[in-house]
């Protein structure tokens, strides 16, 4: 392979992002002009490259002259694939580094999850959203049986231009660009998003998706709710998809949790996705992220309801991940430490019981066994077999605290909702991590919260939200200078974004989370019944 400095890359646009002094030389104002790679004193930004015949880099996709070939990790959104990564020699701990550190895209370059240099992916922070939803009869108001759920994705494919994924002979997922509607456990309907790069367009997607969704499933007599936890039916009521890896996960998890069945089968979730720029730039998202996401928690707490009664918590979602599994789960102090990157979050994830090894289009059982186990070639149920990167990206899939580290850090703490909240969701940690300066404020902020006080509100802000007693005062107070922040990093972002916001703005003047709202519904208007919520809270 050609040496960095000698590669010359395709003609890539730069949509208005200065560009200097840094890896790349890039013109403005959505100009184009040729792109060339100077030689690196390190591989911040660019995974990890080693020439001469020594460890080459994986996962990556040079679409360069004068390199001999392109090499490019693919993985299907579900299932895996079995093939997507030869293995020519063992993997070293620098190399699951390395996967982590190929996810840096220097500002010049900001760009989407997978570091293409590619002249479709280059220059933007990107903004990537995820929500799910629950599906119901609408006559009854039972959950969707899978053989619904088949119709309803069949109606997508076939009306809306969607491919089908395919789990043997089930349809368990769809694929359009780089969206992709998939199944959780117990049929819950999540919409992984493409990465984009303004709010306006995350949330015309969202809408986008919504109206095809509506357009078919009315047609089936279906309808979806937007809410953090079924708020009717029993465990047993909710049907189980026929997807191998959920069938691995179900007779674990009571082994470690007492509530992990209820995660799997009646939790709904919003979450954005989001760039960093190099290990520092990760190391300080990854910290403001955790420290802010009771805030988050609170500001979307939408789970009040359990078989039909008033639950004990304002998100009761928030509350089931304290007792899924410990092992996985959590706050990770480690992040604060002073020594925290790429590394230490590899050795912790080293260390995480797995789930599964996907082979010959089979699950695998391999829990209780560490992925170490596995890079030993320990694993009982595979003897001697050792991994390639692509169990590795499936084994941090199964990692799930409240943020998440992969080529991208996923933000977890936010109840699913109705529409609006779901472009307000991605509005709030955007301003908030994509503006330098309310990044610069927020790790201030945050710098002399102690590890106590973190996990104090991780426990209590599913019972009291905004109004957590913290430092004095309440949470509330907090979340308004927090709120603040993110308004002012919206504006500076100049796409015209801060009125998403407005959905949310209340909830933290006022203290009131849509939970609280939703109780007082329940006490009052509804006559203590949960149904009209299936009408309040329908997409």
């Amino acid at each position: 392979m050609a040496a960095i400095s000698d590669l010359h890359l395709n003609r890539v646009p730069c949509p208005g992002i200065p560009c200097a002094n840094s890896v790349t030389e890039c013109s403005g104002a959505r100009k184009k002009r040729e792109v060339r790679f100077r030689a690196l004193g390190n591989s911040e930004g660019l995974g990890f490259l080693v020439q001469n015949g020594a460890r080459k880099s994986r996962g990556l996709c040079w679409n360069a002259r004068g390199s001999r070939r392109a090499k490019r990790m693919v993985v299907a959104a579900s299932p895996p694939t079995d093939d997507a990564v030869v293995v020519t020699e063992p993997l070293m701990k620098e190399d699951l580094v390395g996967y982590l550190n190929s996810g840096c895209k220097p500002k010049e370059m900001w760009s989407s999850w997978e570091f293409l240099l590619t002249e479709e992916h280059f220059c933007c922070n990107r903004i990537g959203t995820e929500h799910e939803k629950f599906g119901f009869d609408v006559g009854s108001l039972r959950p969707m049986k899978y053989e619904q759920i088949a119709d309803l994705l069949d109606g997508l494919a076939e009306r809306f231009d969607w491919d089908k994924i395919m789990e043997g002979d089930h349809i368990i997922g769809l694929k359009q660009g780089k969206q992709s509607i998939s199944l959780e456990p117990g049929g819950q309907f999540e919409l992984s998003g493409a990465p984009l790069e303004t709010l306006h367009q995350t949330c015309a997607e969202v809408n986008s998706h919504l109206y095809q969704v509506k357009a078919v499933a009315e047609e089936l007599g279906l309808g979806f709710l937007g809410i953090g936890f079924q708020p009717k039916w029993r465990l047993n009521d909710i049907p189980v998809m026929p997807k191998g890896r959920y069938e691995i996960m179900r007779n674990y998890m009571p082994k470690v949790g007492s509530l992990g069945l209820d995660m799997m089968f009646r939790t709904c979730t919003v979450q954005v996705n989001l760039d960093f720029s190099s290990e520092s730039d990760m190391i300080k998202k990854f910290r403001a992220g955790l420290a802010l996401q009771p805030i988050a928690t609170a500001i979307f707490a939408n789970s009040p309801f359990t078989e039909g009664k008033p639950n004990g918590f304002l998100s009761m979602r928030s509350h089931i991940w304290t007792d899924t599994d410990n092992n996985r789960t959590g706050m990770l102090p480690f992040v604060f430490d002073d020594s925290f990157g790429f590394e230490q979050y590899v050795e912790y994830a080293l260390d995480v019981p797995m789930y599964f090894v996907y082979r010959k289009k089979m699950y695998i059982d391999c829990t209780g066994m560490s992925f170490r186990d596995f890079m030993r070639g320990k694993l009982p149920s595979l003897p001697g077999e050792l991994p390639t990167l692509n169990d590795w990206e499936n084994h941090l899939t199964t990692i799930f605290p409240e943020v998440r580290l992969k080529k991208y850090l996923e933000m977890r703490g936010a109840d699913g909702g109705p529409w609006r909240r779901l472009c307000a969701l991605p509005a709030f940690w955007v301003g908030l991590l994509y503006d330098e300066v309310s990044l610069q404020n927020v790790s201030e902020m945050i710098s002399d919260w102690t590890r106590e006080e973190r996990e104090m509100l991780r426990k209590k802000v599913p019972v009291t939200g905004l109004k957590t007693p913290f430092r004095g005062g309440l949470l509330r107070h907090v979340a308004e200078d927090v709120l603040k922040l993110a308004k002012d990093g919206l504006e500076r972002r100049g796409y015209k974004e801060a009125g998403f916001l407005k959905e949310v703005t209340d909830t933290v003047q006022t203290g009131v989370t849509p939970a609280e709202k939703l109780l007082e519904l329940y006490h009052g208007k509804w006559g203590g019944s949960v149904g009209p919520a299936f009408q309040e809270l329908l997409y």
